[in-house]
């Protein structure tokens, strides 16, 4: 047995095209063509001539496993042929062969793809349903440099290695194969042997679809094909600035945020969500929906964050067409979709990236750079281009294919920091003896720069809880590009203080006034986020201190407080209800609650405040530049009273803001006003269709020719107890 058959035979041949299929020789003097085919399932092979049906000439089993061969001597040119295969049952078929086709993958592709310039390289590797030479199939395609041998491997072929071994494409370490006859709905996984001899089974990094967890192998996929409907919203986002736009976000978790308790907790599907979470977020006043991560994951329990199948959403609440059609039925309703995005690291699961070609190639060797230990998973590489080239299509990805609006992009510290969550000792210096992460920041730059490039009018947000200068700033005067920012000093400090009995809150009123200090360095999003709900941390509401109205009362203030401050606001999902519990992804919310009258209360609040914001453009047209904002007295630390006024870009667009973080009502009390006329009460959350004490004003006040706080007019007002005032004049 010679050398080649029997690297085919055992699975290790590098290079089965050049053994398989058809190839011109010279022998004794002669040219001829022959023909090879390994098909263990075949009792007999036929080479059939694809233009003259009535030939055909029978191959001879060389091999008792299964390799076929033979010499055509009066045939000197290749020709295109198909194998005629009868198998032992005698059930006779005839195949393409797929070791008789060239290659596809142009060399322009693989040069973008080593220089990590490939964009769109999803285009290209995975699996993709094409016609080649008039003749149906899939192809695939995958990067496994170190690889000995890779093969595709399903149904098709018994789960067999050896039986379609794919060809590597020169030092690119991209291995291809075109299968004729497959078609949409093969799962398939790839089977790569390591220089070790190893056998690692691998799901495709590029999949668009997979098998619902526990079962990981991917599926054959077209996600071309779906009709959208959203031109209208496509076409004038480019136009928009979301910067001098309302943004008020509502997060969701989609397999909590409602179930089917009738069917045992069955999930909602992406189609029966787009009418029931779409239809409530439009209610509710909301203007984007931001998704913890869709893409594939195996563990339920992560939430999303341990990604296994980048380019594809989770095979849990239906298909691609289905999660199209629900971002498709977003827009159409008026709401954008925000994706959370996780560049920032990804599990040690057997079938997925790590130790993918069975060296350590998407992520670090050295787990001082590569892992993250607090996590248990791997960090992506960024400095090689292969990986940066992954990470940038895979975003890319979900625009063009998705139409999603933004990305909150995950962890950005963990990214930034070398020494992120590390002792002394456990982490590796930059090339300059520094702990930043010179490659991930020249990725983070070149990812926003190309989003912000490719799709005009998105949103690029970022996660990032230190002081890192610039994250929201243009790469071009040198910040990292991203177009906002999470605020969790704000929601940090907010929380502690709302925390607190209100008795103690006069000694820490500079806690809750410090956002402002740097509110206008960054375009900042105000959070309060899943983060703030979980791992005993207590829901919003359980924070809250007081008897049970008072509880409620305090997070009317913390959100009315929350819409008047400078930034663009998220809350996730069960805060707008009161939620008692922290948040379980393993249930639904507690939507039973709003058959009790405090909680249905809260939710029309929260509704009526979304509604003022959007329509108020003092709240939302200067959010990033200090004249937006002015205080009015933040000095009222004793009776734990602040006010200050926030200005659109007509003068004439104002609104007043009273909070009163005690339970005790302050009246009169005067604060000083920029004009005469009439303040009109817009949002009193102490009023009784809140749930409140309904103490307030009458709808409204009179200001007074008395200078105040150093303004040329005044009013007088009736300070609820824990209470939020937005008071408009005119």
């Amino acid at each position: 047995m010679n050398k080649d058959m029997e690297y085919i035979i055992h699975g290790n041949h590098h290079d089965p095209f050049s053994y398989l299929g058809m190839h011109p020789v010279e022998r004794h003097g002669r040219m001829m063509i022959t023909v090879r085919a390994f098909i263990p399932e075949a009792r007999t092979i036929s080479v059939v001539d694809n233009e003259r049906e009535n030939i055909s000439y029978p191959m001879e089993r060389i091999h008792a496993e299964g390799l076929y061969e033979i010499a055509i001597e009066e045939r000197e040119k290749v020709f295109k042929y198909r194998l005629r295969i009868v198998d032992h049952s005698g059930n006779i078929r005839d195949a393409f062969d797929p070791y008789s086709f060239l290659p596809i993958l142009s060399n322009y592709d693989l040069h973008l793809f080593s220089e990590g310039k490939n964009h769109f390289v999803y285009r290209r590797l995975g699996s993709h349903i094409m016609t080649v030479d008039g003749i149906n199939g899939v192809y695939f395609a995958v990067w496994a440099p170190n690889a000995r041998r890779v093969s595709v491997i399903g149904n098709f072929n018994g789960w067999d290695g050896r039986r379609h071994p794919m060809r590597v494409l020169g030092s690119s370490g991209v291995w291809e194969l075109f299968i004729p006859g497959l078609s949409e709905g093969e799962i398939y996984k790839f089977e790569i042997k390591t220089t070790d001899d190893l056998i690692l089974l691998k799901s495709d990094p590029y999949g668009f679809f997979f098998e619902m967890r526990p079962k990981s192998a991917t599926i054959v996929h077209d996600v071309d094909r779906y009709q959208w409907g959203d031109s209208k919203w496509i076409d004038e986002r480019p136009g928009r600035n979301l910067h001098h736009e309302p943004v008020s976000i509502y997060e969701v978790h989609l397999g909590s945020w409602r179930r089917r308790p009738e069917e045992d907790q069955k999930f909602l599907t992406y189609r029966e969500l787009a009418h029931e979470l779409v239809d409530y977020v439009k209610e509710m006043g909301f203007t984007h929906i931001e998704l913890l991560p869709v893409a594939e994951h195996p563990f339920d329990g992560s939430w999303g964050y341990q990604v296994i199948g980048y380019f594809a959403p989770t095979s849990r609440y239906g298909s691609p067409e289905d999660f199209m059609y629900f971002v498709d039925h977003c827009h159409q309703n008026g709401i954008g979709v925000i994706l959370d995005w996780v560049p920032g690291h990804f599990p040690k699961d057997a079938h997925g990236l790590a130790w993918f070609d069975g060296t350590a190639l998407y992520e670090h060797f050295d787990p001082r750079v590569g892992e993250h230990k607090e996590w248990g998973t791997l960090i992506f590489n960024y400095g090689r281009n292969e990986v940066k080239n992954f990470l940038i299509s895979n975003a890319v990805f979900w625009f063009e294919k998705y139409h999603i609006d933004g990305i909150r992009v995950d962890a950005v510290a963990s990214m930034l920091y070398l020494d992120y969550s590390r002792n002394e000792g456990e982490w590796l210096p930059n090339r300059y003896g520094g702990r930043e992460n010179l490659e991930a920041i020249d990725f983070i730059k070149e990812l926003n720069a190309l989003l912000y490039g490719y799709f005009p009018g998105i949103m690029a947000v970022a996660e990032e809880s230190t002081a890192w200068p610039m994250v929201s700033r243009p790469t071009y005067l040198g910040g990292l590009g991203f177009g906002f920012k999470w605020n969790m000093g704000w929601m940090h400090d907010t929380l502690e203080y709302i925390s607190k009995e209100a008795v103690h809150r006069k000694y820490h009123q500079g806690g809750l006034t410090f956002s402002l200090l740097y509110a206008f360095h960054e375009n900042f999003i105000l959070p309060l986020s899943h983060d703030e709900v979980v791992h005993g941390k207590r829901a919003l509401l359980d924070k809250m201190p007081g008897d049970f109205w008072q509880r409620f009362a305090n997070l009317r203030a913390l959100y009315g407080y929350m819409f008047g401050h400078p930034g663009k606001k998220l809350l996730f999902m069960g805060g707008e209800i009161g939620q008692w519990v922290e948040w379980n992804c393993a249930q639904s919310l507690d939507w039973h609650l709003l058959q009790y009258e405090p909680h249905q209360k809260l939710q029309r609040f929260v509704k009526d405040i979304n509604h003022v914001y959007r329509r108020e453009p003092s709240l939302f047209e200067i959010d990033f530049e200090y004249t937006g904002f002015e205080w009015i007295d933040f000095h009222d630390a004793d009776n734990s009273v602040m006010s200050f006024l926030r200005r659109g870009r007509n003068p004439d667009d104002i609104l007043i803001f009273v909070c009163n973080f005690t339970p005790v009502p302050r009246f009169p009390y005067r604060i000083g006003v920029p004009r005469s006329g009439f303040y009109r009460e817009l949002i009193n959350s102490d009023s009784e269709i809140y749930g409140g004490g309904n103490m307030g004003n009458s709808g409204g006040v009179l200001a007074v020719d008395l200078p105040w706080q150093g303004r040329p007019y005044s009013i007088e007002l009736t300070l609820p107890g824990l209470s939020v005032l937005i008071l408009k004049p005119g």
